[in-house]
């Protein structure tokens, strides 16, 4: 019997909480999953995914299987990918959120949230993605001692969120090489206090703090040369009225938080990026939050 696992697309840093801060989106993969006799990885919608055991998902579900000590002879993966693949909404994340929870369905649901959302995070690295993923709304994460811990707030359903995605991708591998080895510690203390600030914003709903609280010592200076067109993004964003601005996990899509009746901010969003060459590789998604998070079903 087959199970099925809808994984929201996620925004991860939130500006200045690098690695920590994430939310979750109303843009879902697909993915069904059941035992079968052999490995057998198809994308329904036709999208390139590796089919042998390189897939993420399937890597995902074998390692529910190794903690569990079960025997896996084969998977019958099915996947559908509307999250754009290295664009900085968690496509990755939404690949092993996927594995790991549907792995865990067919095995009689042995593991706690924690102990998956645990895993998830040693395969990925860091829980900034894979917290929202899993649990849905505006979630900060910690990664300590080999668990971890998480405060989720479900996000205000007045906000709305205009992704600016590009026609182009950036691996995180490469976005990540671009950012110095050691911080300085006025940097430090810079993202710490914004970071503590944007948390207490989505908490108390007072989103004007967002302009503030969303800037960055740490990464984003070093990112946006890797994205062509970056600069001008933030520009029309922050013109129109944005209550935040900030790249989304490693790029290269840019993230606005808005209020969802803008409607304006939209519009004129749109047709601002046609008017400059270095823009016109945007398009524009408007997007929710799901405060919801991952879900099975049978």
């Amino acid at each position: 019997m087959a199970v099925k696992i809808l994984v929201p697309a996620t925004s991860a840093n939130v500006g200045a909480g690098f690695d920590a801060l994430g939310l979750a989106l109303s843009l879902h993969n697909t993915v069904t999953m059941e035992e079968w006799d052999k490995l057998d990885i198809m994308a329904s919608d036709g999208s390139l995914v590796p089919t042998g055991t390189s897939n993420l998902i399937y890597r995902s579900a074998k390692a529910v299987y190794e903690q569990l000590g079960k025997p896996i002879k084969g998977l019958r993966i099915r996947q559908e990918n509307p999250i754009p693949m290295a664009r900085g909404l968690g496509s990755s994340s939404a690949c092993i959120v996927a594995g790991i929870l549907g792995a865990n369905a067919l095995l009689g649901s042995p593991l706690t949230k924690r102990q998956m959302l645990t895993l998830a995070t040693s395969i990925e690295g860091h829980p900034d993605n894979v917290a929202p993923a899993m649990l849905g709304g505006f979630v900060s994460s910690v990664f300590d001692e080999g668990q971890v811990f998480t405060a989720r707030k479900e996000i205000n359903e007045e906000l709305a969120f205009a992704a600016f995605i590009p026609n182009f991708k950036l691996l995180t591998e490469k976005a990540r090489a671009a950012l110095p080895k050691t911080v300085d510690r006025r940097d430090a203390v810079y993202n710490l206090s914004r970071a503590a600030l944007a948390t207490a914003a989505f908490c108390d709903g007072d989103y004007e703090l967002l302009r503030v609280a969303t800037k960055d010592a740490l990464h984003q200076q070093y990112r946006l040369p890797l994205i062509p067109g970056g600069e001008r993004v933030f520009e029309i964003a922050w013109d129109l009225g944005a209550y935040a601005v900030y790249i989304s996990g490693a790029g290269p899509t840019i993230m606005a938080v808005v209020h969802r009746d803008n409607c304006e901010f939209f519009e004129k969003a749109e047709e601002a990026l046609l008017e400059q060459p270095e823009t016109m590789a945007f398009s524009l998604r408007r997007m929710l939050a799901d405060n919801t998070g991952a879900v099975v079903e049978w």
